[in-house]
């Protein structure tokens, strides 16, 4: 690829012009070198994916891509035929984002590495997807509030003659007024998860360490469902304050070990490990809810597994409700998670593979000017 340029004589910083057209270019462009690596990114691709270069440049990008992608095939033909080349509906599925279709464009740029430009099409892609998203998330709150309105009450009193039943029950009939009163159980703690999902009130944000979030929950933990498990934690003591909410990011951490605890127990082995760290990343931004700026979310604490993976065909669902691999579980476990990290202005991805399972979870930290002396 040629870049036109201007007389030198004329004064012009030429490569400072470059940068500038690329970052204020309104179409999303990547810079992905030789090796297949994300190296730079404009406003517009971070605005699309909701995610900053820090993020988006995590491990190769082409490992990114799912098999056979056109993204692929694009770049390579570009490198190939060392020209611009161009392909119309384009399907772009990258970084947990629900698969959308737009133009692409990929032009090498003379050190192996290749200029990728998207054309989003209107009224398709990340937004559709995002507001297909929330609308399946808005009938999951409608539902939960029409479930402890209309089923709670009723509930009890099932229990309740149930356990009468069992009082005055022959002894061979006791198993079966016993299993009334378990079933009601189980079906009202699934009432109380969807009720979660009812609460509209934003979170009460304030300055929070999140290592003593964190040393809860482990204690938590270990004494419940990580029992006989391996545990180890790896903290950064400089990082500075989050800004959250202590209940909410307690049951963001308590349901992400806990997930975690069910996977390395189901080795069988003794093997079973769980580790939990944090660490300050720089660069890193995430798109604040209802289309504000991207704000930095630099805070990341990470909950490892050894256990098998998460299987394939739930990976791109996997934050959706009811999706589960759990024979008994209901799938609401990880949606109130996304939805609670999301309510806090965060971000949460995993990556996944057997023996190692790695879910991240990036917040932002306090400021002074939010919470003065």
């Amino acid at each position: 690829m040629t870049w036109r340029t201007l007389p030198q004589s004329l004064g012009v910083d030429v490569l400072a012009l470059k940068a500038a057209a690329f970052e204020l270019s309104p179409d999303p462009a990547m810079v992905v070198d030789a090796t297949g690596a994300l190296v730079a990114v404009n406003e517009a691709a971070e605005a699309l994916f909701g995610q900053g270069l820090g993020l988006l440049a995590r491990g190769r990008f082409s490992a990114a891509l799912p098999p056979g992608s056109a993204l692929v095939s694009l770049l390579n033909r570009a490198l190939h035929e060392d020209a611009k080349v161009r392909e119309r509906g384009v399907q772009i599925s990258l970084f947990g984002l629900p698969p959308f279709e737009a133009d692409g464009a990929a032009a090498p740029l003379g050190d192996g590495s290749v200029l990728l430009t998207l054309s989003v099409k209107a009224g398709l892609g990340v937004e559709r997807g995002a507001a297909e998203a929330a609308g399946g998330l808005r009938s999951i709150v409608g539902l939960g509030r029409m479930l402890a309105h209309e089923i709670k009450n009723p509930l009890a009193g099932i229990r309740g003659a149930a356990q009468l039943l069992k009082s005055g029950a022959k002894t061979e009939d006791a198993p079966l007024a016993q299993l009334i009163v378990d079933e009601t159980d189980r079906v009202r703690r699934l009432v109380d998860r969807m009720e979660a999902f009812s609460d509209d009130a934003l979170p009460s944000l304030t300055p929070i360490n999140i290592h003593e979030v964190l040393d809860r929950v482990r204690a938590l933990a270990a004494n419940g469902v990580a029992d006989g498990l391996s545990m180890r934690e790896q903290y950064d003591p400089s990082l500075p304050p989050v800004e959250g909410d202590e209940d909410q990011l307690i049951q963001i951490f308590l349901n992400l070990v806990k997930n975690a605890a069910e996977a390395a127990h189901s080795r069988g082995d003794g093997r079973g490990a769980i580790s939990i760290t944090t660490a300050y990343r720089h660069g890193v931004r995430v798109r604040a809810a209802k289309g504000q700026a991207l704000r930095g979310a630099p805070l990341e604490v990470r909950i490892v597994d050894n256990g098998p993976g998460v299987p394939d065909h739930l990976r791109e669902h996997l934050f959706q409700p009811f999706v589960t691999s759990k024979a008994n579980g209901v799938g609401l476990g990880l949606a109130l998670v996304s939805k609670l990290v999301a309510a806090h202005g965060g971000l949460l991805d995993f990556e996944s593979e057997p023996g190692r399972t790695v879910f991240r979870v990036l917040l932002p930290i306090a400021s002074e000017e939010d919470h003065p002396a």
